[in-house]
């Protein structure tokens, strides 16, 4: 406390013979200092107040912020595949990785795949599989149309699924990890990127 007030400049010491005494400095001089601490506090104030527009104007220029939540686990995957089935627009499209889908998820066609058809929501599905191309991947009754690529082409490790104007990305594996990402801009730039893919694949 002592070493506080001397930096303050209240209180002073010297020595005489082998003792030191300290002394406490007029109070007129903690009124200095609080009138220049209220000085400094002031042209703070006036340096943040000419300087928020500022920081608004940007943060307004950003646009609309994405509005992302994540998921966790089997549970949290499953809650990810009920989502899908909420488009509006009756349309998804995904890169999926089927080796790894059917690893964590053995019923998936039961699990998603027929909630989909009874919701009559189409699927556009880029998929890789080690087995090669499955023969009844694309099924009109389904309402499924699927091309495949290789793996060494599209070595995937996550599903991507693209609805509405929602991206939602998945790990499939013994401890899922998933995220869903609320934002126009970005789905329709993957979503781009996905058919020009499309347009390219056999």
């Amino acid at each position: 406390q002592i070493g506080s007030l001397k930096e303050k400049g209240l209180m002073s010491e010297f020595e005489k013979g082998k003792k030191t005494y300290f002394v406490a400095e007029s109070p007129e001089r903690l009124k200095n200092i609080l009138s220049a601490l209220e000085k400094d506090l002031t042209l703070k104030r006036t340096e943040a107040s000419s300087v928020i527009p500022n920081l608004l104007s940007l943060f307004e220029g950003m646009g609309e912020r994405p509005k992302v939540r994540f998921f966790e686990g089997i549970e949290g995957a499953r809650a990810m595949n009920q989502d899908f089935l909420t488009t509006k627009n009756k349309t998804i499209q995904g890169f999926l990785n089927l080796d790894a889908v059917f690893k964590t998820f053995p019923e998936y066609e039961n699990d998603f795949t027929n909630y989909r058809i009874n919701k009559k929501i189409t699927s556009h599905l880029s998929y890789t599989t080690t087995v090669g191309e499955r023969k009844d991947a694309t099924d009109k009754s389904k309402f499924r149309e699927a091309k495949y690529i290789s793996p060494d082409k599209l070595p995937i490790h996550a599903a991507i699924t693209l609805y509405d104007n929602k991206t939602a990305i998945i790990t499939y594996d013994a401890a899922p990890i998933g995220v869903i990402i609320e934002n126009k801009p970005i789905t329709e730039t993957l979503r781009a990127i996905f058919y020009l893919i499309w347009s390219t694949t056999k």
